[in-house]
C-alpha cells in the first residue's frame, strides 16, 4: 500500500497529514524533493510515536524555500526524474509531494508526472479556504486525466460545511477526514486523527 500526500496548495497541510498516515498504517515515510528548511523529515518523525516507521532520505534536497525547480537553479542543482526510485520496503510507505501537484521539479516535470510515473494513489489534502472549491476541483481534474488515482480528501482547518459539500458532490470522492485547526500540533493530535482514519483506509 502506498499513497502520495499531495494539496491543493503550498500550505495544505501536507506534513501533518503525511504523519497521522505513517502512524495509522505504520508506515514508512518518504520526502522527494525537500526544498527549504525545517525538513519535512525530521517533523513527520518529530510527530510519530510508532517504533517501526522508517524515514528514507530525500532524493533531492535543497537549500532554497522555492519553487523546487528555481530553488534547484539556486542551488546549481539539475532535478533527473530518473533519480526518483520508491524506496524498497515491506512496509506501506507515505509519500509527501512538494506543494501542489502542478509544481515544477524542472523546466518539463511537474510533480504530478511524478505521481504518474510511481503509479501510486493521492491523498488529496485540502485547506478551506476564499478559493478553495476551485483549487481542489482542479486539482481532481488534473490528476483524473492522466488516470491517477485518488483515494480521497482529506479537509484540514476550519470546516467549511457548504464548500465541503460541493466538492464531495462534484469530485465523487470520499472524505476520510476532517482536521480541525489544532493550537499546537504535537503526537497526542497525530494519534488522535491516526485512530479516525484507520478505519477509512482498509
Amino acid at each position: 500500500m502506498k499513497y502520495f500526500v499531495t494539496g491543493i496548495d503550498t500550505d495544505s497541510g501536507k506534513t501533518l497529514v503525511s504523519a497521522i498516515l505513517c502512524e495509522a498504517l505504520q508506515a514508512d515515510y518518504w520526502k522527494p524533493v525537500q526544498a527549504g528548511l525545517p525538513r519535512d523529515t525530521d517533523t513527520v518523525q518529530s510527530l510519530v510515536t510508532n517504533n517501526v516507521t522508517k524515514f528514507h532520505a530525500e532524493a533531492y534536497l535543497l537549500n532554497t524555500p522555492a519553487s523546487p525547480h528555481m530553488s534547484a537553479r539556486i542551488d546549481g542543482v539539475k532535478i533527473d526524474k530518473t533519480k526518483f526510485v520508491i524506496p524498497a520496503t515491506s512496509r506501506p510507505l507515505i509519500i509527501e509531494g512538494a506543494g501542489g501537484c502542478l509544481v515544477p521539479l524542472n523546466e518539463s516535470f511537474f510533480v504530478i508526472d511524478l505521481i504518474k510515473e510511481f503509479n501510486v494513489r493521492v491523498m488529496l489534502v485540502a485547506d478551506l479556504y476564499l478559493g478553495s472549491i476551485n483549487h481542489t476541483l482542479l486539482s481532481v481534474e488534473a490528476l483524473r486525466s492522466r488516470n491517477i488515482q485518488i483515494a480521497g480528501i482529506i479537509f484540514n482547518g476550519i470546516s467549511n460545511p457548504d464548500s465541503e459539500q460541493v466538492i464531495l458532490q462534484h469530485t465523487k470522492l470520499p472524505c476520510l477526514l476532517h482536521i480541525d485547526r489544532q493550537p499546537t500540533i504535537d503526537k497526542s493530535v497525530v494519534v488522535r486523527y491516526a485512530d479516525l482514519i484507520r478505519k477509512n483506509l482498509r
